[in-house]
C-alpha cells in the first residue's frame, strides 16, 4: 500500500485553519485524520497514541487555566478601578517639586543629612521667585512646611500651580542633599491602556505607582 500521500492529506487541516496557533479542536481533528489514514498493516503504536492523547489532555488543561487566569485578572482590575475611585478629593504626594496653592500649600521634602540652614523658595508658573523663607537648622529626615500663599510682601497670591526649591547647608557651608515631593488633590482617575493614572489639581497626570503617600 502506497502511503506517501497520507502525510499531505493529514497536513491539509492545518493549511485550512489559516493560523499559526493550534487549538484543541484542531489538535483533535488532526488526530482523527491521522487515525483514519493509518496503514491497516502497520497501525499506530499504542504508546504513541497514548502520548498524543496525553498531549491533547495537557492542551485542554492549559486552555482552561488560561481562561481562568484571564477571568481572575479582569476581576482584579475591576476591583482596583473601584478602589482607586475613592482617592478623588484626597491629597497625595509624588516625587517632584510641584505645589498646588488652595488656601495653603504643603511643602514636603527629605533632608539626607543634618542641616544648620534650610531655605525654601517658591516659584510661580513662569519660574519667577515669589516667596522664600529660611527655616533655620533641621535634622535629617522627612520635613513639612505649610506655605500660606502670600508673597514676600504679604500679598495673597492667586490659587494655582507653583514649584519650590530646597537649599540646605551644614555647619561648614557644604550642601546637604534633599529629596522633594510634590503634592496635589486628586480630581480625576483615568484608566488608559491597562494603566491607572491620577489627575492632580485638574492639570498634572501621574501614574498610580508614583504615589508615595495619601493624606
Amino acid at each position: 500500500m502506497d502511503i506517501s500521500t497520507i502525510g499531505a492529506k493529514a497536513e491539509s487541516p492545518v493549511s485550512a485553519l489559516g493560523t499559526k496557533t493550534l487549538g484543541k479542536e484542531d489538535f483533535l481533528k488532526l488526530l482523527l485524520k491521522q487515525l483514519s489514514h493509518q496503514d491497516p498493516l502497520n497501525p499506530m503504536d499504542s504508546t504513541e497514541f497514548t502520548s498524543q492523547l496525553s498531549q491533547f489532555s495537557s492542551l485542554e488543561q492549559l486552555t482552561n487555566i488560561n481562561t481562568t487566569l484571564s477571568n481572575v485578572l479582569a476581576f482584579q482590575q475591576s476591583m482596583q478601578n473601584a478602589s482607586v475611585s475613592h482617592l478623588i478629593g484626597k491629597t497625595v504626594q509624588v516625587d517632584g517639586n510641584s505645589l498646588h496653592l488652595n488656601d495653603e500649600a504643603e511643602v514636603s521634602y527629605e533632608l539626607l543629612g543634618d542641616a544648620s540652614s534650610v531655605e525654601i523658595t517658591v516659584y510661580d508658573s513662569a519660574g519667577k521667585p515669589v516667596w522664600s523663607k529660611d527655616l533655620g537648622p533641621q535634622g535629617a529626615g522627612q520635613q513639612q512646611y505649610f506655605w500660606s500663599g502670600n508673597d514676600l510682601l504679604g500679598n495673597e497670591l492667586p490659587q494655582g500651580s507653583y514649584t519650590f526649591e530646597i537649599e540646605a547647608y551644614d555647619g561648614s557651608g557644604k550642601t546637604v542633599p534633599s529629596l522633594t515631593r510634590g503634592s496635589g488633590i486628586v480630581t480625576e482617575v483615568v484608566f488608559e491602556g491597562g494603566l491607572t493614572f491620577l489627575v492632580l489639581d485638574g492639570t498634572t497626570r501621574v501614574n498610580l505607582s508614583e504615589i508615595k503617600s495619601i493624606g
